[in-house]
């Protein structure tokens, strides 16, 4: 059996805009626990630190700099056997909303992203055109009014989230303008019953997988990449070869039972079980990556990175990450989203 084990970093659940992180990352990587082990007290030779559970923020310090360009390097611990899955969550969110207003009719967003090109052809084009809006405030209610229409947990009392979406909406971008975006946010006006019926439903059934929380997709991508490679030449720096693929993954609320059953019958997996942080030291190593890996790439997204840890993260990006901003996705090793100009100027 092949473990893949996963930890994530910038979790928010579905509080994707209001949260403390605008990047979740999702990280998987494949050690042997005793090597993981020796990993942690290497690392805690060289930070020195009198903590007793080390977390990313040690390796991020300016004074640890040596250790964290060691530890992202290629002899560092997770080598070629790590992936870190990046989302930017605005892009997440337009995403998720331009799925269900404009994809396949009938079809509600499902846990992979971008089933259909043209949607996310439109959804990037929206996400850009809104980062380079000078009225910052409209475009994060619009933002926020997104993530709320589609978020589970929705409990404002007195609010009906579809009716305060199609509100932000009409206040990027009011009906029968001309202009970028006002093509988009036209064709996402006319479908308003597809929003009602996704709303009703999961008022209805509240145990279904959340479609605002990142962390599925990123599961998807991690057991279709390490399945990718499971018949990959043995010469190739990939997770195995022909062996059956099992995630082990830091305990989270989200993943109950139910939602695991369902991941391991839809996904090439052979299973998926949860563990504590402290119990096993490869899923400490995971943390690591993913915290360090969601810091850069915030860093990076927001114009501020560092090139020499962009350059050691980038080999460690998964491509296929949720990325639409083209100047950081390129730095960071992420495949073009799309067309047209950057988001820099965010």
């Amino acid at each position: 059996m092949l473990e893949i084990v996963c930890d994530e970093s910038g979790s928010d659940g579905e509080n994707l805009i209001g949260g403390n992180t605008d990047v979740f990352a999702h990280a998987g990587v494949r050690v042997a626990v005793e090597d993981a082990a020796a990993a942690l007290v290497e690392i805690r030779d060289r930070v020195r630190s009198p903590a007793r559970e080390y977390k990313a923020t040690h390796l991020l310090r300016e004074k640890h700099r040596s250790v964290l360009t060691w530890f992202l390097g290629p002899s560092g611990p997770p080598a070629d056997g790590a992936r870190v899955h990046l989302t930017d969550k605005a892009f997440f969110v337009v995403g998720r909303v331009v799925e269900l207003l404009v994809g396949e009719q009938g079809r509600p967003p499902g846990v992979e992203m971008f089933r259909d090109p043209g949607v996310e052809e439109i959804a990037v084009a929206l996400y850009r055109a809104g980062c380079r809006m000078p009225e910052r405030a409209r475009w994060r209610r619009f933002l926020i009014a997104s993530n709320d229409m589609m978020r589970l947990r929705f409990r404002a009392e007195g609010t009906d989230p579809v009716e305060a979406f199609f509100q932000a909406l009409d206040g990027l971008c009011p009906p029968g303008a001309e202009g970028e975006p006002a093509g988009i946010l036209d064709l996402l006006r006319r479908n308003r019953s597809r929003a009602e019926v996704f709303r009703a439903r999961i008022d209805d059934t509240p145990d279904l997988i959340p479609a605002m929380d990142p962390l599925f997709p990123a599961i998807v991508a991690t057991a279709a990449h390490a399945h990718a490679h499971t018949n990959a030449p043995a010469h190739a720096p990939a997770y195995g070869q022909g062996h059956p693929v099992s995630l082990v993954h830091d305990r989270q609320n989200m993943l109950t039972e139910e939602r695991i059953a369902w991941l391991t019958t839809a996904l090439p997996l052979a299973g998926l079980r949860l563990v504590e942080s402290w119990s096993d030291p490869r899923v400490q190593l995971a943390d690591f990556l993913a915290g360090v890996a969601r810091k850069l790439a915030s860093d990076e997204l927001n114009d501020r990175g560092d090139p020499e840890l962009t350059a050691l993260l980038r080999p460690h990006v998964d491509p296929l990450s949720i990325w639409a901003d083209s100047r950081s996705g390129s730095l960071l090793g992420v495949a073009p989203r799309g067309g047209g100009r950057s988001a820099a100027d965010r």
